[in-house]
């Protein structure tokens, strides 16, 4: 039910920012179009597992398995199992998705491009780059600070 809900409002935050939602299946719960504005220039890649790599928009990265495949672009679909939990711990969604990496909250568009397929990473998405000071109600409180477990299965 939750992610039915989840899946209902990427489609109407497209629809009202006159994007075709025609395209969208449903994402992570903690991924949904945040605004569109465009990545920053990618850091270099980890050199090993456990690296942590922070981002100019605050977004940090700590790579638990290096993958073996082709890095994502933005407008790349991207196929992922994830966990989205709060600071706390406090898990909020989890399963299997596949989307389209660019209509997601910038958090995961800047961060999942620096992971290589069969990797595996943790996401510290600031509020900036996830939700802002609108939240994703009931789920997602205003100005929240999500992190996610991410591990990208595929790039199509």
């Amino acid at each position: 039910m939750r992610r039915a809900v989840l899946a209902l409002s990427l489609v109407a935050l497209a629809c009202s920012k006159g994007e075709d939602s025609s395209s969208a299946s449903a994402p992570p719960a903690g991924a949904p179009d945040a605004g569109g504005a465009a990545p920053a220039a990618a850091p270099a890649l980890p050199a090993a597992a456990g690296e942590t790599i922070t981002l100019p928009s605050g977004v940090k990265i700590t790579h638990r398995v290096i993958g073996t495949g082709a890095n994502p672009s933005a407008t790349d679909r991207v196929s992922v199992h994830y966990e989205g939990s709060f600071p706390d711990g406090k898990v909020f969604d989890s399963g299997d998705a596949t989307f389209p990496l660019n209509r997601v909250i910038d958090c995961w568009t800047e961060a999942v491009q620096l992971i290589k397929v069969g990797g595996k990473a943790q996401l510290i998405c600031p509020p900036q780059t996830a939700y802002g000071p609108r939240g994703q109600p009931p789920t997602i409180p205003p100005n929240a600070t999500l992190q996610f477990e991410v591990e990208l299965r595929g790039v199509q």
